[in-house]
């Protein structure tokens, strides 16, 4: 009753990618049989994870659905991964050192356990404040301008940043909003922490 057992993971993925590939073209069992000169009951089997194949009827298979061996795995094996999702507005609101009324900082990913790589801001300025602060961090930190404009400064220079520039740069060194040209103010800040620079 071997035959009748279901098959391995890869058996059962090519099997279900086959049958996924062959439906799309609106393809019966009947018609993939006459391409590939395969029985359909070999081709039901194979669909059904209930038996093995050679790489040569695999070949054929494949150039009759149109496409390459290494496409038709390209979904194999793949990690499960996982992923955190924040919905607009959802962002964790944080108090970072230094700021003050008017700048607001909504944290985009967090539970990255006792070693976190990065932390995504969402930062608002939405007060013409007159006194800005000053950040010094490790890593390294990358500004996107979602809106508005503003002068920042990083060590003895300031960058006009407008929607849509980007600003990368070491968080050793001492930087901030500088002026506030116009408001309301939006920008991504990433900080990416990594090996001490040397």
């Amino acid at each position: 009753m071997a035959s009748m057992e279901l098959g391995s993971d890869l058996e059962r993925y090519i099997g279900n990618t086959i049958r996924e590939l062959r439906n799309r073209q609106d393809l019966t069992i009947a018609d993939v049989a006459d391409l590939t000169g395969i029985s359909k009951g070999m081709l039901s089997k194979i669909e059904n994870a209930q038996t093995a194949m050679s790489l040569d009827t695999l070949s054929r298979l494949c150039k009759a659905l149109g496409v390459s061996l290494s496409a038709l795995f390209r979904n194999y094996d793949v990690p499960e991964g996982s992923a955190q999702m924040v919905k607009k507005g959802e962002g964790m609101e944080v108090v970072r050192r230094g700021t003050k009324r008017g700048h607001t900082y909504h944290l985009l990913a967090y539970d990255q356990g006792p070693g976190k790589r990065f932390e995504p801001f969402l930062i608002s300025m939405d007060d013409d404040a007159e006194v800005f602060p000053t950040f010094q961090h490790p890593g390294t930190e990358f500004i996107y301008m979602l809106e508005g404009v503003i002068e920042y400064r990083h060590g003895n220079h300031t960058y006009l940043l407008e929607p849509g520039d980007a600003l990368t740069f070491r968080g050793d060194i001492p930087h901030g909003p500088e002026r506030i040209l116009q408001l309301p103010i939006h920008f991504l800040s990433i900080i990416i922490y990594g090996e001490k620079e040397n």
